[in-house]
């Protein structure tokens, strides 16, 4: 408790000459060492930074895409729709043969067996049989064995035991050994009594010869030893310790200081003589070639191929019409017209009158061509 508080005090005592002498030369030496380790610090630290934003975390980002894209997308449709299906399929397959195989033989076999053939036979031998058989065996042996036992124990063993054993002892131990042992307790004291006076007297005396000795030796270790370790750590050792600290913090924030403007320089020089001539060489060259490449050949490049795309369709689709009315005709020529129209396909229907439902003989007959044909047409 006292160390600490000399401590606390010593910590805010005014500076000394010792403190005065050593404080700039420390701090001077300290600030040369320190600097160096500052500026590689912060380089590693702006390092660090820089990595993060340009490389760690764009690769990460791709990492993440490529796991989702090529790993998790499969491996959840694998378990969506096959993985899954096929568990299912299987625990049915299981529960069909294994389980409810196993279900109904014990709910129809084993249940009713063990119901009607074991359980109800056992509760009729019980209740009918062995209940009035074990009632009877009770009665005999409560008869014959429990009551002459009682009998004896209540009016032989414990009259015998009480009056012949446990009385005589009472009385042995209330008139003879109770006065016999006071009396030995009493003559014991008396002795330890006085040896004890004895031994408590050598005891003080010696005791009073070690106490001081102990006083001596003690005055000696604080004279010879622990004083002048205290003065030497609260006049030397403490006021070096605090100032070595001291510098080290100061230093510590001088270097980030300089650090700081070295680095503020180095951004500014790579700012004027890279970053402001690519910045002018974008806006001034290659913004214009880009949006010239993007008017003068991309984008009637773009017009020509959907052009062509346009141009290529419409001819497949022409050579597929032409295609299937070739077919159509060719059909006809072979089959001789609606008599013998393919199996399958509705025939064609005459015209009718309105309101009537008698066909008329001159009037146009429905047309030939085949629901599936014009549905094809339509579709192509």
């Amino acid at each position: 408790m006292d160390a600490s508080k000399h401590q606390t005090l010593d910590r805010y005592e005014p500076d000394t000459a010792l403190t005065r002498l050593i404080r700039i030369p420390v701090r001077i030496v300290v600030l040369v060492l320190v600097l160096p380790v500052r500026m590689v610090w912060d380089l590693l630290a702006a390092g660090w930074h820089a990595a993060d934003r340009t490389l760690l975390r764009p690769l990460g980002r791709g990492l993440a895409w490529l796991a989702d894209t090529l790993v998790l997308t499969p491996l959840s449709w694998l378990f969506t729709h096959v993985l899954t299906p096929l568990a299912l399929a299987v625990t049915w397959l299981a529960t069909a043969l294994f389980i409810w195989p196993w279900i109904g033989l014990w709910r129809y076999v084993a249940v009713p067996v063990a119901t009607y053939g074991v359980a109800v036979p056992l509760v009729w031998l019980y209740g009918t049989v062995l209940t009035p058989l074990g009632h009877g065996a009770a009665w005999l042996f409560t008869t014959l064995v429990v009551g002459p036992v009682v009998g004896l124990w209540r009016y032989a063993l414990v009259p015998a035991a009480r009056y012949g054993v446990i009385v005589p002892l009472v009385w042995l131990y209330g008139a003879v050994l109770t006065p016999l042992g006071r009396g030995t307790a009493w003559v014991l004291d008396r002795v330890w009594q006085g040896t004890a006076w004895v031994l408590g007297g050598v005891w003080k005396g010696i005791a009073a010869t070690g106490r001081g000795l102990g006083i001596a030796v003690t005055w000696l270790v604080m004279t010879l030893l622990v004083a002048p370790a205290s003065w030497l750590y609260r006049r030397v050792l403490a006021p070096v310790g605090r100032e070595i600290a001291d510098a080290a913090e100061v230093a510590w924030r001088i270097a980030g200081y300089l650090s700081r403007a070295v680095g503020r320089g180095i951004a500014w020089l790579f700012r004027h003589l890279i970053g402001v001539p690519v910045a002018w060489a974008y806006r001034t060259v290659c913004t214009p070639l880009g949006h010239f490449v993007r008017d003068a050949l991309w984008a009637p490049a773009r017009r020509a191929a959907l052009e062509a795309g346009r141009a290529a369709r419409g001819a497949l689709a022409t050579a597929r019409e032409t295609v299937r009315q070739a077919r159509r005709d060719a059909w006809r020529a072979l089959v001789g017209g609606t008599a013998g129209a393919r199996s399958g396909e509705p025939q064609g229907v005459p015209a009718r009158t309105l309101g009537s439902t008698t066909t008329v003989p001159s009037a146009a007959q429905a047309p030939e061509t085949s629901l599936l044909d014009e549905k094809l047409v339509k579709q192509g």
